[in-house]
């Protein structure tokens, strides 16, 4: 939950993209919807048992790049990826990198936000206060009260754990994820 409101930007190529975290999803070594469930690394995963602050980027069904925050201390795989944001900055790149006429819905969902901004298998590993991937604190307050926490998506696999409140978005922001 601490990350919405905070800023996600990209620079490639001389370009700045990105804008306003709008929704994010939890995950724990603790849980079964995580990578590193029961603190398990492999070769995919190992990121995530960094120190937080950097990006963990993975392939999903071989065809999406999903990014998330490595979150923990060092040995704890713990992890929030980035769902959403509200595009604030090189919308007509982010438009052009889609093939959208229009900047309708071009970053709500994990695998349209990689495209939108240029995030792929090459971050993953990056500061995230480096010179073309970073996280910014934009002096945007998001009250408990214009927050609401649901159940993960697309991972049924996961069980109960599944259902656990850690998808977290910005109420009745037009960018969330369907």
């Amino acid at each position: 939950m601490d990350l919405l409101g905070k800023g996600l930007f990209t620079r490639i190529n001389g370009t700045l993209t990105g804008g306003v975290i709008v929704e994010t999803e939890a995950y724990s070594w603790k849980e079964r919807g995580c990578h590193a469930y029961m603190n398990k690394m492999t070769k995919r995963n190992a990121v995530m048992f960094q120190d937080g602050g950097i990006a963990y980027v993975y392939l999903c069904y071989g065809i999406h790049h999903l990014f998330n925050v490595v979150t923990n201390t060092g040995g704890k795989a713990d992890a929030v990826l980035i769902r959403a944001l509200e595009p604030t900055a090189g919308v007509e790149a982010m438009q052009h990198r889609m093939n959208a006429s229009k900047p309708v819905r071009i970053t709500s969902g994990p695998g349209k936000l990689t495209r939108a901004l240029g995030i792929g298998r090459e971050h993953n590993g990056t500061k995230l206060d480096s010179d073309g991937l970073w996280l910014s604190d934009l002096g945007v307050k998001i009250q408990k009260k214009g927050v609401q926490a649901g159940p993960r998506i697309g991972i049924d696999y996961a069980g109960a754990d599944a259902r656990l409140p850690w998808r977290f978005t910005v109420t009745g922001s037009q960018w969330l994820s369907k």
